[in-house]
């Protein structure tokens, strides 16, 4: 899978460098747009990898199916709680960095 986004990332800089931006602040909100593509890209992936693991857990031993699901439930809620303190970070550069 990291083989197939470091490219696209890389197009995706190269595009922007080449576009010319007209100001710094111009600069920051494309940053900012980037990261908060990254950080939904983040989040997408850390949750699709815990409900894997707790889908592969439960299939293994469906007794424990409780705390199996209320771990998942713990970590999906710390890697969303992350996600979204970097989205508003974004958020700041974009409409207080100007």
């Amino acid at each position: 899978m990291q083989r197939r986004i470091l490219p696209l990332f890389s197009a995706l800089l190269l595009v922007l460098g080449t576009a010319g931006l007209a100001s710094a602040a111009a600069g920051a909100g494309s940053a900012a747009a980037i990261g908060m593509g990254l950080s939904v890209l983040g989040i997408g992936l850390g949750l699709g990898l815990i409900g894997n693991a707790a889908m592969s857990g439960i299939a293994r031993q469906p007794e424990q199916a409780g705390t199996i699901q209320t771990a998942m439930l713990i970590v999906g809620g710390l890697v969303e709680g992350a996600g979204i303190l970097s989205l508003i970070l974004c958020l700041v550069t974009i409409f207080v960095g100007n």
